[in-house]
């Protein structure tokens, strides 16, 4: 497979085709072992793919080689597709356990998707809102030390939160994805949030202590 960035698929089609090719046409053909339509189906995915690859690795090349993994592994599954689902959740459930298994490949903690969500684990009180969107985390802190915090979530919180804050899928896309239910992903979202909170009230202690640190030592150097 050619590793290049998928172009737009809604470009004009040449002048020999005879009229456009749909998703379910490619999805048919590639079944039977057309390769064009196989490149189609790549072309019409294969940015997406690649964006949900980069949110949860945060590193270009390492995304790039999961995308082209995760094709790779269409390619050998295509003939699995029996629509129960839309074609675009399959495929991203295939590339999430992609990712999953290179993270857990990388021995980083992963957490459960059996959790309960009542009541709360950690405080034993009741339960909260984990589905709302979380305001202290709106404009709190700038882009590159969230993506650096995000970096340092389980793999099973860090899919959840990329899934529904980032690629804005809702939490019954997310069960269908992740193979878990509703309330799971509820909670891995919750957890995440509140792991992000503390990674950067950390961060910014760390900055602050630094900070100190620079000026005790320059005081030093002027006496």
């Amino acid at each position: 497979m050619a590793r290049n960035q998928p172009r737009d698929p809604n470009a004009p089609a040449s002048p020999q085709s005879a009229k456009p090719l749909t998703e379910a046409d490619a999805i048919r053909l590639a079944q039977a072992g057309d390769a064009a339509a196989f490149e189609f189906l790549y072309q019409l995915h294969g940015r997406r793919v690649y964006a949900l690859c980069l949110r949860m690795v945060n590193n270009p090349s390492d995304a790039e080689d999961l995308m082209q993994e995760a094709f790779l592994q269409l390619f050998r599954k295509i003939g699995t597709f029996r629509g129960e689902s839309a074609f675009s959740t399959w495929l991203h459930r295939m590339t999430v356990n992609v990712v999953l298994m290179r993270l857990r490949k990388k021995s980083l903690p992963v957490a459960s998707l059996e959790e309960t969500t009542e009541p709360d684990e950690e405080t034993g009180g009741p339960r909260k809102d984990i589905g709302a969107p979380d305001l202290r985390l709106s404009g709190a802190v700038d882009r590159v030390n969230l993506e650096r915090s995000v970096e340092k979530l389980p793999p099973g919180y860090r899919t959840v939160f990329v899934l529904h804050d980032v690629q804005g899928y809702e939490h019954n896309e997310i069960a269908d994805i992740m193979g878990c239910s509703v309330g799971n992903s509820k909670s891995q979202l919750h957890k995440a949030r509140t792991r992000l909170r503390q990674l950067l009230q950390e961060d910014v202690r760390e900055q602050a202590r630094q900070v100190r640190h620079a000026a005790k030592t320059q005081t030093a150097h002027n006496d």
